[in-house]
């Protein structure tokens, strides 16, 4: 097995957050009739592309250098992006085809962050930036918020 380089760990955090990006403005697009619905999608949309502006950034500051058991940290990051829910083709973003209503899309937003949480967590550990990406981590977890009382509002209003 071939490991990462802490560089291509960053650059999937980049795609991340773009598929992140085609999924919430997807989302906005199918329910621009529900504004509350809409507006959620939309703003989670945008803090999208400052996510990954962030993550460019962070590319060119980053070394070549291996951490400490690099190894281990690089098959863990291998494992994780290879997992059913995570980057990749036929993965997360084509479960959007099977979402019918608000909450089933708000929900899927909910595990989606949940798993980028738990990529940034681990990508947190090999970079010395650690201050960009705990920024970024504060961010999905308030995302994590916002879309689990959107949840259990819309759960309760229906």
């Amino acid at each position: 097995m071939e490991n990462f380089s802490v560089r291509e760990i960053v650059e999937m955090a980049v795609r991340t957050e773009k598929l992140g990006y085609e999924y919430y403005s997807e989302m906005a697009k199918r329910f621009k009739d529900e504004k509350e619905v809409y507006d959620l999608f939309n703003t989670l949309a945008q803090k999208e592309i400052i996510h990954e502006k962030k993550f460019s950034e962070l590319k060119d500051k980053i070394s070549e250098e291996e951490p400490d058991n690099w190894q281990d940290v690089s098959e863990y990051m291998r494992a994780y992006v290879e997992s059913a829910f995570f980057i990749g083709k036929e993965k997360s973003l084509m479960h959007m085809q099977n979402i019918q209503n608000a909450i089933g899309a708000v929900g899927y937003a909910i595990g989606f962050e949940k798993e980028t949480l738990l990529y940034f967590y681990g990508m947190r550990d090999i970079v010395s930036e650690k201050e960009i990406v705990d920024e970024i981590i504060n961010e999905e977890k308030s995302h994590i918020l916002w879309l689990n009382k959107f949840k259990e509002k819309m759960m309760t209003a229906s």
